[in-house]
């Protein structure tokens, strides 16, 4: 099992093999939720979740608006 360095306690982190980018892994030692960022090597980030009420740039394409309002 690949192991990495958690970005928030520095401690090790198993990571699945089956791993893909984007998923989330919890560190062991201080619970925080990192997110796969890299594959080769293995690397880690903080995840931050994302708020469903918050629009982001990519949210912005599936709105639909009616110019004819304004």
């Amino acid at each position: 099992m690949p192991t990495t360095i958690c970005p928030e306690c520095s401690e090790e982190v198993y990571v699945d093999a089956e791993s893909e980018q984007g998923d989330v892994v919890s560190c062991d030692e201080c619970g925080a939720d990192l997110e796969v960022v890299g594959l080769d090597p293995i690397e880690l980030d903080l995840y931050i979740e994302k708020d469903s009420d918050d629009f982001g740039d990519d949210d912005l394409d599936d709105y639909a608006y009616d110019d004819d309002r304004y």
